[in-house]
């Protein structure tokens, strides 16, 4: 920043700038901004450092969740149910396929359900016997299963209005898949210098 960005369209005229108590500190709060919904500040509290660390995380994260939305306006099931899906397709695939290539497959597909057996962890689930339960409903053709952590039970997800945007799994699957690639190559490389 520099005082060339201080020009009449960057800046904005405010009708009240007072300075409060809050607790055993003071902020500087402005309202009547005269051209509201461009910018917003957000002060966080928190009794120690580590609380003031892990809402600013949890800020982070919904920011990077509405980024998400704002590039790709696409919402998907969530508690875990994309996830499953996908690894029951991948190993219907690796059945079809032998040597190296079904072995990459059906590696991939239980990598991906790492993400239902720590959702239904955190939620203090049985993680083996809800993933379990969340493949075979998947295999019954129940695509929007998902792990439902307020009911502690596996439900239609989309019923219960958990959704995630696309974005997110698209993202992290074409980085796992990306990770997985490049320490391929690597191996490749280590033992064609051995060899």
């Amino acid at each position: 920043a520099s005082l060339d960005h201080f020009t009449s369209e960057n800046l904005v005229s405010a009708e009240m700038v007072e300075e409060i108590q809050t607790g055993s500190s003071k902020c500087v709060k402005i309202t009547g901004m005269a051209t509201p919904g461009k910018t917003c500040s957000i002060i966080i509290r928190g009794s120690n450092k580590l609380m003031l660390e892990e809402a600013d995380r949890s800020l982070h994260d919904a920011l990077c969740v509405i980024r998400c939305l704002v590039k790709k306006r696409f919402l998907i099931a969530g508690g875990g149910a994309p996830e499953t899906e996908i690894s029951r397709e991948l190993m219907l695939h690796a059945n079809t396929l032998t040597g190296a290539d079904a072995y990459c497959f059906k590696a991939f597909a239980e990598a991906l359900e790492i993400i239902p057996y720590t959702l239904a962890e955190n939620a203090g689930l049985n993680p083996i016997g809800t993933v379990t339960e969340l493949r075979n409903r998947h295999a019954q053709g129940e695509k929007t299963a998902g792990i439902n952590v307020r009911k502690g039970a596996i439900t239609n997800i989309l019923d219960e209005n958990v959704v995630q945007p696309l974005l997110v799994s698209t993202s992290s699957i074409m980085l796992a898949s990306e990770t997985v690639r490049s320490i391929l190559k690597i191996d490749d490389i280590v033992n064609t210098i051995r060899g």
